[in-house]
């Protein structure tokens, strides 16, 4: 049977085409617009994401024998609020997980609700891009419209479910909401009240690996696909990632480097950073994960590259970066062109170089933005180590782990073993894992990770390099603290 993975990005959705033993058999991409209205704010129009996933799907099978075509799992970009009225129309531009026009919402829910009380309820605080504050925002800036909400759903449940008719979520992308309670994987009630949403408007939520419908017929016939293709909850894009990458069970660890970054470390326990410096979901194999999220990872890069260098040709950028180079830097970047999230959780910080001198190259300022995204990795770590995990190796996946030397600075930024794997595909490819399991393929997640994800390489970190990145991590982490104050002047 054909299994099909969908990774509903920020910036385009991906898919693919995967056989019952792993095999990709196809990719498709495609892009939409993002809308930036304001400065710190980021919205998109699901009507985007539906017509260029329906459009993915059928250049994906074409060629292939469609009645194999047993199963679509979508893991797709988390926190993103879509509004529905009751005639399922979208209400407003969906407001994205990396939008920061929140920042009064975040200071009441954390400040007057207080993190204990949210952190009792959701196991999280809150944070500028989660959903919450999102529907706070909305009731006191948009109240008309508000009051029209009839189904609230996050990005790739509004693909599921103009899929299927089947208003769903899964534990894993509810986790971000701030609207659920994580180790009873339930909808709060005290968080419902706060925010002042009915669970009628909240969806059913699954567990990632089931079947939450089938295609409705309308759809089966657009995508030219089997009107009885199992369609199962699926994932937010980094649990998907996790389970692309066999990061499953007890202690796994994966680091994503997309838009985003994140350090995602699996748990069979509940458990809880007292801190609240990084986020404590439910996994999409049943159980619990730990995860930091940078909000500017590869985007950083690209950003440099695209906007500010005017190239293409990264790998061309980065050939002059010998090792001899690493760690031996003078100049730092900090990667907050979004503010950030874990673990400084602050919508005024900024992105920054510092260090610069006459003598500064163009290799020296990329370099410092490879190292900045590989310090903010490290500031998450920290807080797990600190917390008693012992994190010894990850897999790494995103479009930015392509890069050796990427891969190299990380490694021993962190005193990382990197493992890399036979597919890149992380939430395309763990989303038709997940997809295979709803179908019977396999008996669980834990299963079909063992069976399919395949390590191709290891990079270990270097002693002498390991060392010269400590001495320059204490002084990277320094930068910010200094510059904490001076962020909200910068902004106005």
């Amino acid at each position: 049977m054909l299994y099909i993975g969908v990774d509903l990005g920020t910036s385009a959705v991906k898919l693919l085409l995967m056989d019952g033993a792993g095999k990709i058999l196809n990719i498709v991409s495609r892009e939409y617009p993002i809308s930036f209205p304001r400065p710190g704010w980021s919205e998109q129009d699901p009507a985007d994401w539906l017509r260029e996933t329906v459009a993915g799907i059928r250049e994906l099978v074409e060629g292939f024998d469609r009645t194999q075509v047993a199963g679509i799992g979508v893991g797709g970009q988390m926190h993103g609020l879509v509004a529905l009225d009751k005639d399922d129309r979208v209400l407003r531009p969906a407001i994205l997980w990396n939008d920061g026009r929140t920042e009064d919402e975040v200071a009441y829910l954390n400040g007057v609700i207080g993190k204990e009380k949210l952190s009792r309820y959701t196991a999280n605080i809150a944070f500028a891009g989660f959903t919450a504050p999102k529907l706070l925002w909305m009731r006191a800036h948009e109240p008309e419209l508000f009051g029209k909400i009839e189904k609230i759903m996050l990005p790739k449940d509004y693909i599921n479910y103009m899929l299927t008719g089947v208003h769903c979520t899964d534990a894993s992308d509810a986790s971000g909401m701030l609207l659920f309670d994580v180790e009873n994987r339930r909808w709060s009630p005290e968080m419902m009240e706060i925010c002042g949403v009915r669970e009628d408007q909240l969806a059913r939520v699954f567990e990632s690996y089931e079947t939450v419908g089938t295609l409705r017929p309308v759809m089966a016939r657009e995508l030219g696909l089997p009107a009885g293709v199992k369609v199962c909850a699926g994932a937010g894009d980094n649990a998907a990632a996790a389970v692309g990458t066999g990061t499953v069970g007890q202690g796994a660890c994966n680091i994503s480097l997309g838009t985003s970054g994140t350090i995602f470390i699996s748990s069979e326990r509940f458990g809880v950073d007292p801190h609240n410096a990084l986020h404590a979901f439910a996994h999409a194999d049943g159980n619990y994960h730990l995860m930091g999220c940078m909000l500017s990872a590869a985007s950083c890069n690209k950003w440099w590259m695209d906007d500010i260098v005017g190239t293409t040709d990264y790998a061309g950028e980065q050939s002059s970066i010998t090792d001899e180079k690493l760690g031996a830097d003078h100049v730092f970047f900090l990667p907050y062109l979004m503010g950030e999230r874990s673990p400084i959780n602050d919508v005024q910080a900024r992105g920054c170089f510092v260090g610069l001198s006459m003598d500064t190259s163009r290799p020296d300022m990329t370099q410092a933005v490879l190292e900045g995204v590989a310090f903010g990795i490290r500031d998450c770590l920290e807080v797990a180590r600190s917390l008693g995990i012992d994190v010894k190796r990850s897999r790494i996946c995103g479009g930015g782990a392509k890069s050796p030397l990427w891969r190299k600075i990380i490694a021993n930024v962190c005193g990382l073993t990197l493992e890399t794997i036979e597919s890149e595909e992380g939430p395309g490819y763990g989303g038709a894992m997940l997809a295979a399991v709803a179908c019977g393929e396999f008996a669980s997640v834990a299963e079909a990770a063992a069976r399919l994800v395949k390590v191709t390489g290891t990079v270990e970190p270097d002693p002498a390099i390991a060392a010269r990145y400590e001495a320059q991590y204490q002084k990277y982490r320094r930068i910010y603290p200094a510059l904490k104050d001076v962020f909200p002047a910068l902004n106005g």
